[in-house]
Parts: C-alpha cells; structure tokens; sequence
C-alpha cells in the first residue's frame, strides 16, 4: 500500500486539496476586526483556507451601545475602552506581519449620532479603515459565516447583537431574503423594566420580521454571544456532555425548558456553573425573551448553535467560488496531515484499503471515514500511553466545521481504535452515549482497519500493494498481499488483523499472497 498522490483524482468524489493552491495561500492568514454593540473583537485566521484554525482571537467587552436607547449616542466608557482596544488591535496585527486588517462596525456605531465622529477618531487614531455596514450587510455576513461551516445549508440565520437583531434565509448554500430589527438586548435594556410592556414590543418587531421573511420551517442557525450563552445554559440543565457549542442542537421544547430554567435559578450561581461573562449573563434574560417569541413566530425543526458568524463570513467572502464549494472537514483533516502526518499522502491510500469494509457506506460515512484516514497519524509525536486519548480529545473537541456532535464522537473514537483495541477505561466514555452501537461498532471497525493498515505502508512502485475483502455472506475476511509486501505482515500486524475479523465478525479470515 503505498502513498497515493492526491493530484490525479484517488479521492473523488472529494478533488484533489485547494489549500496549496495560489488562491489559497493567498488567504492562509486574515484578519478581522469586528466592532459590536456589547464587544470588540480581532480574530486571526490561518492554515487551511477553507476551514481555518484561529491563530488569534481575543474578545473585549466595551459596551459601545449600553444606554443609546436613552442618549442615542455610544457610551462615553466604552468609547474609551473600545479606542483602546483598537490600538492594542492595530499593534498585534503589526506584530504578526498581517498584510491587512478588515474592519467592520455593526448596529451602535451605525445608529448613534456620533458614530461618524467616532468612526474618524479610530481611523485617525489607528489607521484602519473603519467599514460600518448596514443590517442587511450584516445580516449577509453572518449567513456567509453560517456556510463557511455547513456548505450548501439551508434554513434561517438569526444572528443577535447587543443594539440588533438580523435573520437571513439560506437555501442550498444560496443567501436569499434579509432583514434587520432592533432587538438586540442592549437596547430592549432601555425600554425599562416593564416586561409586559417588553413582551409587547418584541411581539410587535417580531411579526415585521415574520411579514418581511415569510414562512420559515427549516433549521434555525443562532450567532451570537447571547444565544451561545444561552446554549451553554442548555447543556448544564441537560447535564450535556460534550461541552462544543458548534453544531449543538437544541429544539422549541428545550428552549422553553431551559427559559424556565433560568427564571428559577440564582444568576450569579448559574453564570459561574456555566462560564458566562457577569456583563453577557446580564443580557441572558432578555435575549432568552426574544427567542422564546423568534422560535413561537418561525416554528423551526430544530435548532442549531454556530460559532461561525461575521467575522467568519467576512473570510468566506475572500474566498473564490472552487474554495466555497469544498468541504470544510475534508480540506482541514487534509492540511492537518500534510502539516502534522509522518508520510503524508498515505491518508488515501488508507481510506482505499478500508473502503471494502464498507461497501453500502452512504456520502455521509464516507467523508467521516476520508477524514479518519486524513487524522490517523496526526497525533503520533504524543506519547504511547496518551496518544489514543489524544486523538479522540482532538477529534471531539477541535475546531472543525461541518461535524454534528454524534459525527465528532465517531471520528473519535475511529481514531482511538487506530491506537487501542479497547474504548473501556478511558475519561471518555460519558460521550460515547451521544453514538448509537451501530456507528459505536463501525467506528471500532474503522479503528481497528487504520490499525492495521499503519503497518503495511509503503513508499515503493504502484504493484506492491494490499488490500482487504470482505465477503459479508460468507463471513469471510481476507487480506491480500502482494508478493513485494508479504515480509511487512508480521506477528503484530496478524494480530492486528485477527482483532479486526473479530469485530467485524467474521467467522473465518485468512491472509493471501500473490
């Protein structure tokens, strides 16, 4: 089995990487400024164009829009804190050579009086371009984040700040109608502490939203530090295990559960159990208020948290449409072996010599089995006795796109297989529950497939390969080797081999050459 290069077509459907293409480098390093209503944020993003890692992201809670409602014009503290957050800002991203900064101002710097004032102070102060976009420009931009993790989607985008509210429509990875409103919880604040006279107001901007969107009744995608304040709160009354906001679901009736859930609890205790800010848990209530009333208006099926918003569409935007259209699991596994495996490349030959195990896999499998294949070495500088954990840590909990939480917890533990033959006795098995033992066993299988394949590599002419059939009827597992890599199948790969038939079942197994 040797390393297959990846640039005359093995792993169609999927193409061969982008990220070394030009167009590619040319996005290897961004970065972001997003300045909020509640927060001023720089992220960095770097590696793999398609789906990046964060070189660098830092939040800082400025509070630019606390009481516009009242003055109608951005917090004089936060003016201050916000200013020099952009100085600090500027100096980092001189620091890390970026070839250049975007910056954009969403709803207090667009609504106050003196946001321009304020917009020419940054740039003289900073020299940045300051960009203040529109609601419907940040209702596009959060929606270009929402697909940058799930391409091709389709559903509703909310994404809620501190002064405002956008939803946008998403078919087919397509962005369609927008609009914005003013129900950002800063500025809800400001309407005082009457919540009948609240309730009202959000019903009445809610149903301008319902006019202007029409019938919603797919997915819900929520962005924001409000709704994943929310979602964390979720997990605790769930007692959820795997703490990774992206892709966690949720649904109408757990909404209204945990909403309940937080009216009954003491803040203070339930922000310190949760991790959340004192300054973002002081919006929670009000924002929890909001989605009760979005999810009442729009019914979704289901409901899903994205940490991929604007800053992340304002990358997505960067990216030509060949680099769109690629799976963002597929090309960071990819980059991930390229940088981190010790023969890179031997990820396709690997997912072809499983492939037999897995003859009615649907597209789904597929991908989750090419990216096990990508991962399989990553993780070999850990030591011996941590690496199978070390590989499921990652897998799980690494900042992938396009992974729902059960699909995180099969690549794990495929990939704790890869390096033991048992998942008893580990800290994770609390997780596994999140799997059915149908995909537990496919997973084990996979595992123990890569396991044994690790040990046939090789570097040397195209005939001198391996591969394994599987003949499900006859419970019959072979594995062929050519007469050039018969001396590569040892006394630990037999092993290996046998472990493999008996997970899989198979009543007889035997090795073949020639």
């Amino acid at each position: 089995m040797h390393a297959h290069d990846d640039t005359h077509g093995h792993w169609d459907p999927f193409g061969h990487p982008l990220f070394n293409d030009p167009k590619a480098r040319a996005l290897s390093r961004v970065g972001v400024v997003d300045i909020g209503s509640n927060s001023v944020r720089l992220v960095v993003f770097d590696g793999a164009a398609r789906s990046p890692a964060y070189f660098f992201n830092e939040k800082i809670l400025c509070g630019l829009g606390a009481g516009m409602a009242e003055t109608g014009r951005l917090n004089p503290q936060g003016r201050e804190r916000a200013l020099r957050a952009m100085k600090r800002f500027k100096l980092l991203a001189e620091g890390m050579d970026l070839p250049a900064v975007t910056v954009v101002a969403t709803a207090a710097m667009r609504d106050a009086e003196d946001g321009p004032e304020f917009r020419k102070l940054l740039e003289k102060e900073t020299g940045l371009k300051v960009h203040v976009i529109d609601g419907t420009e940040e209702a596009r931009l959060s929606a270009q984040g929402v697909l940058l993790g799930w391409p091709a989607s389709y559903g509703l985008v909310c994404d809620i700040g501190g002064s405002s509210m956008e939803l946008a429509e998403i078919q087919k990875g397509e962005i369609g109608r927008r609009i914005t409103s003013p129900l950002g919880p800063l500025k809800l604040q400001g309407l005082g502490d009457d919540p009948k006279a609240r309730a009202k107001h959000i019903a009445k901007e809610m149903q301008k939203l319902a006019d202007h969107m029409g019938t919603q009744r797919d997915r819900l995608f929520l962005v924001g530090g409000s709704w994943r304040a929310i979602a964390k709160i979720d997990m605790e009354r769930r007692d959820y295990p795997l703490h990774v906001l992206h892709e966690y679901r949720m649904d109408a009736k757990s909404v209204a559960d945990t909403i309940a859930f937080i009216k009954d609890q003491d803040p203070e205790a339930l922000r310190k159990s949760c991790g959340i800010s004192s300054t973002r848990m002081a919006l929670v209530p009000i924002a929890a208020e909001v989605l009760s009333e979005l999810c009442a208006t729009f019914q979704p099926k289901d409901i899903a948290i994205s940490s991929y918003g604007i800053r992340e569409g304002l990358l997505f935007e960067q990216m030509p449409q060949d680099l769109r259209d690629r799976d963002p699991l597929i090309e960071a596994c990819r980059f991930a072996e390229a940088k981190d495996a010790r023969l890179p490349g031997f990820g396709s030959a690997l997912y072809h010599f499983v492939m037999p195990l897995f003859p009615d896999a649907l597209p789904t499998m597929r991908r989750l089995i090419k990216a096990a294949c990508l991962l399989h070495d990553v993780s070999w500088r850990a030591h011996p006795d941590y690496r199978a954990e070390t590989c499921f840590d990652n897998a799980t909990r690494a900042n992938l796109g396009g992974l729902k939480h059960w699909e995180r917890v099969f690549l794990g533990l495929a990939l704790l297989h890869r390096y033991r033959n048992k998942r008893e006795g580990t800290r994770f098995e609390h997780l596994y529950d999140l799997l059915d033992l149908i995909h537990q066993q496919e997973a084990e299988i996979l595992g123990k497939a890569m396991r044994l394949g690790a040990m046939l590599w090789t570097l040397e002419a195209e005939e001198a390969e391996v591969r394994l059939e599987w003949d499900r009827e006859a419970s019959t597992l072979r594995l062929h080797l050519s007469e050039a890599t018969e001396a590569l199948f040892g006394e630990v790969a037999e092993s290996r081999f046998k472990s493999l038939a008996q997970s899989l079942g198979a009543e007889n197994f035997e090795s073949v050459t020639g």
